[in-house]
C-alpha cells in the first residue's frame, strides 16, 4: 500500500519570504509560518498554542511570495513533510523537518504598502477568488455555492 505525505496549513507569517536565486533559473522562497490553536484550560481562561514551521516553495511559487508575501501575511498551504539530514562540524547527525510547499492560496486582504491602482490575480478583490500559485498538474477544484438550487 502507497502512503501519504500531505500537509494542510492555515496560518501567518512571522517574517518576510527569504528568497534566494540559484544557478539557471532557479529560485527558492523560505518562509516562517505560525498557526496558532486556542482552547480553554480546566480554569476556564483561553489558553494560545503557537506552532511554527518551515515553509520551502520553488520557482514560481518563490516568486509569487517575494512579491506579494509579507510578515503578517495569511496563507492556505498544501504541501508534504519533508526531512534534510546532514552532519555538523563535531559530527552529530542533524536534522530539519520542513513543508515543501505544493499550492498556496493568499488569505485576508491586500497586503499593506500595495498600490490600489490595478487588482492583482495573487491580491484579490473582493469580488475575486484568491489566487492560487499551483505546481500540479491536475487542475484546481473551485466550488461556487452561489448558483445553487438549494433550499437552504
Amino acid at each position: 500500500m502507497a502512503g501519504v505525505n500531505k500537509v494542510i496549513l492555515v496560518g501567518n507569517l512571522g517574517a518576510d519570504p527569504e528568497v534566494k536565486y540559484l544557478e539557471g533559473e532557479k529560485v527558492v522562497a523560505k518562509l516562517r509560518l505560525a498557526t496558532t490553536e486556542s482552547y480553554k484550560d480546566r480554569s476556564g481562561n483561553r489558553v494560545d498554542q503557537t506552532e511554527w514551521h518551515d515553509l520551502e516553495m520553488w520557482d514560481g511559487q518563490a516568486k509569487i511570495a517575494e512579491q506579494y508575501l509579507k510578515k503578517g501575511s495569511q496563507i492556505y498551504v498544501e504541501g508534504k513533510i519533508k526531512t534534510d539530514t546532514w552532519q555538523d562540524e563535531q559530527g552529530q547527525n542533524r536534522y530539519r523537518t520542513k513543508i515543501r510547499v505544493l499550492s498556496f492560496t493568499m488569505l485576508g486582504g491586500k497586503p499593506e504598502g500595495m498600490g490600489s491602482s490595478q487588482p492583482s490575480a495573487a491580491t484579490p478583490s473582493s469580488n475575486q477568488k484568491p489566487a492560487m500559485a499551483n505546481t500540479n498538474s491536475a487542475p484546481d477544484l473551485v466550488l461556487d455555492d452561489t448558483d445553487d438550487d438549494l433550499p437552504f
